[in-house]
Formats: C-alpha cells, sequence, structure tokens
C-alpha cells in the first residue's frame, strides 16, 4: 500500500523476494471487510533468511528527493473489532539508504539473516497473523510505503501420545451409543479412522451426520468472541440402526482447508478443532456429542 498525497510525485516502489521459482505459493484470501483481491504469497518457514531486492523509481522522470530509506520484516496480529490496534511480535529494521536522490531507477538488495517467526500465519474470522516486509521512503510531505506480504508454515508436532478416544454416551433410557476415533491427534493430511457401536436403541434414528468445527475465540474477558464455522459435513448413517450394529468411520482432512491447533498465540487467540456427531430421530430432535481434536503440519505438507 502506498500513502501519496495528490499533488506529490508519483514513485514505484517494488519489492522482490529471492527464489521464489524455489518456494511453495498460498492463496491468500481478502476478508470481507476488505476490498483488495486475492494474492499468491511464498511460503517461509521459522529461521530461514529472508532476502531481496527493492526497486524504486519515479513515474514522471524527475529526481526522487527523501529524508532516508527502509525496509522492516514484521510480524502482527490485527483484530478485526480492534481495528485501530496491530500488535507487533517482530519487527526488524535495516537502513537501505540515507537521505539524498534518486534520478534514476534504483535497486537496493536486502537480506534479514536466519528470522524467528514463532508463529505460523493465520486468517480467519476475527483476526489475522502476518507477516510482511514494508519499505518506507521518508518524505517531508508524507511518506511513500509499500508492503509485500509471505506466509509462514511452522511445524511444530504435539509432544503429548496420540491416545485414541473412547466415549460412551446415554440418553436416559433412550439410546445408548459408544464412539471411538483411533487417535485424538491429526496432521493436515491425515485421515480420521473410527466406529459408532449402538448398545441401545429405543428411539426411531432417521440419520446421522459428522462435522468438522472450528472454533476461534479471540481477545480476553470481558471483550471475549467466540466463533464456530462448519468446515465439512456429511452424512455417515441413513435409516434405522439396530442394537449392536457398528457404523464405521474414515475421513480424509487432505481436501478441507485446515491449519494447525493454535492455543493462545501470543496471548491474542486460539484456535481448536471439533468432531461434532449429530443424531437426528424421526421428530427432528437431535441429539449430538462434540470431541476436541488436535491439527498439526508435518513437513512437507
Amino acid at each position: 500500500m502506498s500513502s501519496f498525497f495528490s499533488f506529490q510525485q508519483p514513485i514505484d516502489i517494488d519489492i522482490r523476494l529471492d527464489n521464489l521459482a524455489d518456494r511453495k505459493l498460498v492463496e491468500i484470501k481478502p476478508d470481507s471487510r476488505s476490498e483488495s483481491k486475492k494474492e499468491l504469497s511464498p511460503v517461509y518457514l521459522d529461521g530461514e533468511s529472508v532476502k531481496g531486492q527493492v526497486t524504486i523509481r519515479s513515474r514522471d522522470g524527475k529526481a526522487i528527493r527523501h529524508e532516508g530509506i527502509k525496509i522492516e520484516f514484521v510480524g502482527t496480529i490485527e483484530m478485526f473489532f480492534d481495528r485501530g490496534n496491530h500488535y507487533e511480535f517482530i519487527a526488524l529494521v535495516k537502513e537501505l539508504s540515507d537521505p539524498g536522490e534518486i534520478r534514476s531507477a534504483q535497486t537496493f538488495d536486502f537480506e534479514f539473516k536466519n528470522v524467528e517467526k514463532a508463529f505460523e500465519s493465520y486468517h480467519g474470522i476475527n483476526v489475522k497473523l502476518r507477516y510482511f516486509v514494508r519499505v518506507t521512503l521518508a518524505r517531508k510531505l508524507g511518506d511513500a510505503q509499500k508492503e509485500k506480504e509471505l506466509w509462514v508454515h511452522s511445524f511444530r508436532m504435539p509432544t503429548e501420545t496420540a491416545n485414541s478416544i473412547q466415549i460412551e454416551v446415554g440418553i436416559e433410557d433412550c439410546l445408548h451409543i459408544e464412539f471411538k476415533y483411533h487417535k485424538s491427534k491429526y496432521h493436515l493430511k491425515d485421515v480420521i479412522f473410527g466406529e459408532i457401536t449402538f448398545l441401545l436403541i429405543r428411539i426411531k434414528i432417521k440419520y446421522m451426520e459428522l462435522s468438522i468445527i472450528r472454533r476461534e475465540t479471540t481477545g480476553s474477558p470481558p471483550n471475549q468472541y467466540n466463533e464456530s464455522e462448519t468446515i465439512t459435513k456429511f452424512e455417515i448413517m441413513d435409516g434405522a440402526p439396530v442394537r449392536g450394529e457398528k457404523i464405521p468411520i474414515r475421513l480424509y482432512l487432505a481436501g478441507f482447508e485446515l491449519t494447525p491447533t493454535f492455543r493462545d498465540v501470543n496471548k491474542k487467540f486460539t484456535v481448536r478443532y471439533y468432531l461434532n456427531l449429530v443424531i437426528i430421530d424421526e421428530d427432528n430432535r437431535r441429539y449430538f456429542k462434540q470431541q476436541e481434536i488436535t491439527l498439526y503440519r508435518e513437513p512437507h505438507n
């Protein structure tokens, strides 16, 4: 984004990151409040250097007088309910030029070596965690700026064992079921296996469905916001089961837009995932049970 007064000299600032051909690209979708378009951003990992070139030129051919040029590497958390405040958790600065003039197109190299990127990038319903490089050309009547966003993936494996989940659910004396999932932690390309066993049935069941729910919590009490969205929902049984019947579950995660589970990121937000089992009887009454699962990113996924 460039900031110019209408009577100021038109300037082009171009930021190019190195080795883009060797990097995975991620499509960044603008939030519903933004008028910006989708764009592709390169993926970086924690500890990787960020390097490239900045080219500055005048569009009218006249010399550009400036008070200095700098480039920053910034990591920030933006809350949509607190639009005026951005919380920077990393901010590195390098000076590209002392005050002077640019008479023709000029290119500056930059490098931020072995940059710590503590958190994974995330664009949610009420919060964004983003990384970008920002060039600022200082001028007396208003700075010119340009940003270029990059995307960060984090490979932080769960420390606890991925134990299986086994839960029995009873509804008075009319329904008793047991459901099992083979484990509680899954990587983003994993497959969820499980089964549901009907131990007691005294209601007429019409169908059963399973969904994945993402729950985003931002802020802290009393200004805490919770938003849930259904990532996918599908029917796993149609018709009335009999006692002792086992319904298998197999759900491939690779086809969905999932993120790792995030817990209390910089004390600003949390993202959790749940498996939501819903049973609907012939009177359209709904019985449901949620179970939290942990998602994580494996290298090269």
